[in-house]
């Protein structure tokens, strides 16, 4: 019997050193996707921004598009997320965050889109009557913009075509320098004349989409022609006329861009940047100094294969984010009305307080908790099959998905643990950890446009933990770690050592994945997972629970979320990412927007939809229930608060990691929602099984606050 604890610290220890040997392989590169894949391209003597409005990959082809198709084969392609401040990003959104380099928009609603700021033609150059005003109105959004900053990016010199060129080369008064109201009017003596020509070719709507798209290829062809040598060209979509949300075309072509793939830090996905990263671009290829307090990245460029199945994947991604955007919502009601339809159909079934009514009860929910704890880790999962590219990828996404949680429910259910109470939930908790703390450090692959993922469209994040993800990474992080910290009590009775140690190797692993810069750089998640571990460890060690304990779980994650920050900005090992541009704002001053608006964000959760308001309610009715059970005459409960001494203290810190992520995250309410179809089927399932269970708990009695109390071993509930 002594070999199986030697054989779990075993395990643990190669879980450990597994995950070190992770983070040492990746470390160096993951801030910026593949090591040594992106390069820095030369600086450019001319610049040249062609802009189309609502172009996409699946507008391009060789017969339909001659000129875009041969300049992506020379040059390097991506998609573009066209945010701005609401997911309608009209064009006029898109030319102005251009010009300030950060996000802004024209006065309109996510209905449509208002009308274009006047631009008025003077001499050579131009006047933007109404900039004054959306300067104004864009303070509200507190996002900081640098009026005018692309247009002094070219030493006073730069030519606007067209309105939208007129509004990216604005300076803060709204002057133009040099305008043309058409490109009619470009010839090769205008594109050399400055270092900067912007074009705005128009707009692409949902109505004779190939005419247009025909005219304007034929007038982008003509302005290559003249292109002054080793010009860099871009050629992008700054917003859209037309509803839904696409991903957009970005393109750009000359030196150091041949046969590539776009790669921008801000995304860390290859083929992917956003509307931000583009003014930042041009400065870095005009060779101008970039603001301190910049937003974006610079766009590099990464290797590829062939033209044809880039430009297929590409467009599959954005198929991905249309089917993401169509069935979300959808599957979340699926799955949150699935699993009260089960537990209460078998709680009907097996109605009854006798014991074994109980027996089957519990057994029933036992497996119904456990297939409900796998669908996370199945969508995720999905991912591993390339269904953006069949014909009918929404059948396929939730057809593999569903598939993987069975095989994974099923072997939580078939393994050896299942004879403990906690075993198949632990199962699944370890197996979710490990699949997402693995994608995180590796590029978060499997978390791109599946249910509890990430959504590019969105603008939200492109890497590490998702917001709809942090409570069910953490609730199953803890879930495991209290598994296996359980575990270790039940073998080495006389020591609690080892039962901590087994949560602190847990912990380490989930938070720093999810936290450290080089891979999730997750702010929100460190503040909360951290506190949340400490009380856990706290718990599983016997500590008696004080005011000065409980401070100190609660500053954890606000201290190491400052020495991740701080590490991020000073060392460039880590890349560049949201912690580090929260370090280096706050201490160069410049942070309070910031923090304001993420504020804003939080409290403006709470109006998402109609049912928003009733998340809190649910979150502190749940929480009561765990606390005092006899207060809603709940019976379940006591009997495994009796039969596991430390479960009242478990759950209650499962309880405590969505409502600290709440208020941590800036996604808000939104945290506790989405964790809310997982957590209460497995709660509900968790309790019944280890109420049932015949086994008493062989350990030291423990001091938690909320548990029944000490025991010794073999002592009656």
């Amino acid at each position: 019997m002594r070999n199986r604890p030697a054989a779990l610290w075993s395990a643990l220890l190669a879980f450990l050193l597994t995950a070190l040997a992770a983070v040492l392989a990746v470390a160096g590169g993951a801030g910026s996707g593949p090591a040594g894949a992106a390069s820095q391209p030369p600086a450019a003597r001319h610049v040249v921004i062609v802009g189309l409005s609502g172009l996409r990959w699946s507008d391009v082809s060789p017969a339909s598009t001659p000129t875009l198709w041969r300049l992506a084969g020379q040059g390097s392609a991506g998609s573009l997320v066209d945010y701005a401040v609401l997911p309608l990003t009209c064009p006029a959104d898109g030319w102005l965050t251009l010009n300030a380099g950060a996000r802004a928009q024209s006065d309109h609603t996510n209905a449509g889109c208002g009308a274009f700021p006047a631009v008025v033609a003077s001499g050579t150059g131009a006047q933007v009557t109404g900039l004054a005003a959306l300067e104004s109105y864009n303070a509200q959004f507190r996002n900081n913009p640098d009026w005018g900053l692309l247009a002094g990016t070219s030493s006073g010199c730069s030519t606007a075509v067209g309105p939208g060129a007129a509004l990216a080369l604005a300076d803060k008064s709204g002057h133009v320098v040099s305008y043309l109201p058409s490109p009619s009017g470009l010839s090769a003596a205008v594109l050399s004349r400055c270092p900067l020509t912007v074009v705005d070719l128009g707009s692409l709507g949902s109505s004779e989409r190939s005419v247009v798209l025909r005219s304007t290829d034929s007038e982008l062809a003509r302005i290559v022609a003249d292109l002054p040598a080793g010009t860099t060209l871009l050629v992008t979509a700054p917003g859209a006329t037309t509803k839904p949300p696409h991903l957009q075309l970005a393109l750009a072509a000359g030196p150091g861009y041949q046969a590539g793939l776009l790669d921008a830090s801000s995304t860390r996905q290859p083929g992917l940047v956003v509307l931000t990263d583009l003014t930042r671009t041009v400065l870095g290829w005009l060779g101008r100094a970039v603001p301190s307090d910049a937003v974006g990245a610079q766009i590099t460029r990464a290797d590829r294969g062939a033209l044809a199945p880039t430009v297929r994947s590409l467009v599959g991604r954005d198929t991905a984010e249309q089917v993401w955007r169509s069935t979300h919502d959808e599957f979340f009601w699926i799955y949150a009305l699935a699993d009260a339809i089960v537990l209460a159909a078998i709680g009907l079934a097996c109605w009854g307080a006798g014991p074994a009514r109980r027996r089957r009860r519990a057994r029933g929910w036992r497996v119904a908790g456990v297939f409900a704890a796998s669908v996370p880790a199945g969508t995720f999962l999905a991912n591993l099959v390339p269904w953006w590219l069949f014909a009918r990828p929404a059948a396929w996404l939730y057809g593999v998905a569903v598939a993987c949680a069975a095989v994974l429910g099923a072997a939580a259910l078939a393994g050896p643990w299942r004879r403990h109470p906690l075993g198949p939930f632990g199962v699944i908790g370890l197996l979710t950890l490990v699949v997402l703390g693995l994608d995180v450090m590796t590029g978060s692959r499997l978390q791109l446009e599946t249910p509890f993922g990430l959504s590019v469209l969105e603008a939200g994040r492109f890497y590490g933990i998702g917001n709809e993800a942090l409570g069910i990474y953490g609730i199953t992080a803890l879930l495991a770690a209290a598994w296996l910290g359980l575990l270790a009590l039940r073998r080495y009775p006389s020591s609690r050592r080892p039962a901590v140690l087994a949560v602190v190797v847990v912990a380490a692993f989930a938070v720093f994945a999810s936290g450290w810069p080089g891979f999730g750089g997750k702010v929100g998640g460190t503040i909360a997972m951290v506190p949340c571990f400490a009380l856990l460890a706290m718990i599983i060690g016997g500590i008696r629970l004080n005011w000065r304990y409980l401070l100190l779980a609660a500053v954890s994650g606000l201290a190491l979320f400052v020495v991740f920050a701080l590490i991020s900005y000073l060392t460039p090992v880590t890349g560049k990412s949201d912690i580090s541009s929260f370090a280096g704002n706050s201490l160069h001053g410049h942070s309070g927007g910031l923090l304001l608006r993420k504020i804003n964000s939080n409290i403006g959760s709470l109006s998402v939809n109609a049912f928003s308001p009733l998340i809190p309610i649910v979150v502190v009715i749940s929480g009561l229930m765990l606390w005092r059970p006899a207060w809603f005459g709940l019976k379940t409960a006591p009997r495994a608060y009796a039969a596991e001494p430390l479960l009242a203290a478990i759950l209650g810190v499962l309880w405590l990691l969505p409502v600290l992520g709440w208020f941590a995250d800036d996604s808000g309410v939104i945290v506790p929602a989405a964790v809310l179809p997982l957590a209460l089927p497995l709660g509900i399932a968790i309790l019944a099984a280890v109420a049932s269970s015949d086994r008493d708990a062989r350990y030291l009695g423990t001091t938690a606050a909320g548990s029944s109390g000490p025991r010794t071993a073999g002592q009656p509930a």
